[in-house]
């Protein structure tokens, strides 16, 4: 009986897939994502609360509290506001933290980590390879699906930048490699650095090749070209977001048009969280609610 039982619910689960033709390969998501609809999960990237914590005048546990007061669905902790960073916390912090942010509903998101696969210097790109696995691992951990990375900021002088692109291509892919064993995504985020455009991310995707790499999608780092022409043709990677209130249209910054940015997501079928991030002058404790408002009633209208 249990046999039997457990062949139907094989070809149960069997049977919509083949129908739909949907597949799980992380180089087939927008496949998916068209079939199934948008769905959006909106995260607090804490980079929002960056001086306050760097200056120890609030804690990670602060946040969470705040995340859940304003009930986001998730928060997204950057490495750097974990006590010990570059080091990874112990695991009586890392587990606290994680069921702090269960028992207050919250998913945990991303984290990230300060890396510079730029540098000519291969000594340097072995130390943050390093570093990244044991933020893969401490991730894990966590139950945290992704750990953000640079490309980086080094000027590389005296190298061309395909020398650089394919250093930065087979340290990702080491990377890329590692996380797979653990079930984390690496989540390169395009940050006006090294990888400034659309092409540069395409190149640097079709150079790893790995179905464990995917975006962090940074839409206020799109400055070279229209911005919204560079989301489209980037969201296919896109496995996160920073959603932050200015873009850069025609070399200036300007105020997002939430309404066109979040059709694109919608049109584009995306499912996954959205982390939000402010930055500049001001309260955080006023600029977020605000943020988070706006976009609220904007996805209310789509």
């Amino acid at each position: 009986m249990k046999s039997s039982r457990r062949n139907f619910m094989k070809s149960m689960l069997a049977v919509p897939f083949a129908a739909s033709g949907l597949q799980v390969l992380a180089t087939e998501m927008p496949s998916v994502w068209s079939k199934l609809g948008h769905k959006f999960k909106i995260s607090l990237n804490l980079y929002s609360f960056n001086k306050l914590l760097l200056d120890k005048k609030i804690d990670l546990f602060d946040v969470l509290d705040f995340c859940a007061e304003h009930n986001f669905d998730a928060i997204d902790p950057t490495g750097y506001y974990f006590p010990g960073y570059p080091d990874v916390p112990g695991d009586e912090f890392m587990m606290k933290f994680k069921k702090q942010a269960f028992l207050l509903g919250l998913d945990i998101s991303g984290t990230g980590v300060r890396n510079d696969f730029a540098n000519p210097d291969e000594n340097s790109r072995e130390a943050d390879v390093v570093m990244i696995k044991k933020w893969v691992r401490a991730a894990a951990k966590m139950g945290i699906p992704n750990v953000r990375v640079f490309a980086g900021t080094n000027q590389h002088t005296g190298y061309s930048r395909n020398q650089v692109f394919e250093w930065m291509a087979k340290d990702l892919k080491t990377c890329c490699d590692f996380a797979k064993q653990y079930g984390v995504i690496i989540a390169i985020q395009n940050h006006n650095d090294f990888i400034k455009t659309a092409a540069d991310v395409d190149r640097i995707f079709e150079m790893v090749d790995s179905e464990w790499l995917g975006l962090n999608l940074d839409i206020g780092s799109y400055r070279q070209h229209d911005p919204f022409d560079e989301i489209q043709k980037n969201i296919k990677y896109a496995v996160t977001w920073q959603i932050k209130e200015n873009m850069w249209m025609d070399g200036k910054e300007t105020p997002t048009d939430f309404k066109k940015l979040f059709k694109i997501i919608k049109d584009k079928g995306y499912r996954g969280y959205l982390p939000l991030e402010t930055l500049g002058e001001g309260d955080p404790y006023q600029k977020v609610p605000a943020l988070l408002d706006k976009v609220n009633n904007t996805i209310q209208q789509l």
